[in-house]
């Protein structure tokens, strides 16, 4: 019974997480503590685990409209990240969650125009991705949709770059499948890739995502961010 009350606490929390990113994103302000618990409350482990599920995009307002973290939500997502290290069997998609919160967290904490940029992480590897049928693609994709930002580099991205016919042929099928989770992060990485068919009407595709799903928090998350990459340039 604790365990079941636990588990609907952090999906709550997720939730509630998810929508003040959506709301920030909408704003154009930082993301508000609202119902979300911060550093120093009862509900810190609870909110540093809701940070491991977002990933990277519990800053995302940060990082896309360039407006500094609430230093509560810097302080939980630093400690998510340092609490949380991914383990030496953990999948490769934890792995890069991490590896991609890390990478956030040294942007905001020293811009690479600064002196004090401090030098990136070594990426993990990512031949996986390449090996991977269509389906799979597509679902690790969404997974490591933080990753989907503009002008970004890393091995994920250059694989989602090598594939954009499989990852909207995986768009599509999600939709078919009514995985709206998916098919929105599968849309966001859409919106990045070259190459990606006309007939698959992909503007069209996430709108429709949007009315079918878009009133799951982290539905509409993925879509906020893919609706506002286009014009963003990242810190």
């Amino acid at each position: 019974m604790e365990q079941s009350s636990t588990s609907a606490l952090l999906q709550g929390t997720v939730l509630d997480l998810a929508s003040d990113v959506v709301s920030a994103l909408r704003s154009g302000d930082h993301v508000r503590a609202g119902s979300t618990p911060t550093a120093g409350g009862a509900g810190e482990g609870v909110a540093r685990a809701a940070v491991r599920v977002l990933g990277a995009d519990a800053l995302l307002p940060s990082v896309l409209l360039r407006v500094p973290p609430a230093p509560g939500q810097l302080a939980v997502f630093k400690d998510a990240v340092a609490a949380h290290p991914p383990r030496a069997d953990a999948a490769p998609a934890v792995v890069w969650s991490h590896w991609a919160m890390a990478r956030t967290l040294r942007r905001l904490e020293h811009p690479p125009t600064g002196p004090d940029a401090a030098e990136p992480a070594a990426e993990p590897g990512a031949d996986w991705l390449d090996e991977a049928g269509w389906q799979t693609l597509t679902h690790q994709l969404a997974v490591l949709a933080p990753l989907a930002l503009p002008g970004e580099e890393c091995a994920v991205t250059r694989a989602a770059r090598r594939r954009p016919v499989d990852v909207a042929r995986g768009f599509v099928r999600a939709v078919r499948r009514r995985d709206w989770q998916q098919a929105a992060g599968a849309g966001r990485w859409l919106t990045l890739l070259d190459g990606v068919p006309d007939t698959l009407g992909l503007e069209a595709g996430l709108d429709f995502v949007r009315l079918m799903g878009g009133s799951d928090p982290r539905v509409a998350l993925q879509l906020e961010a893919a609706r506002l990459m286009p014009a963003a340039v990242l810190l």
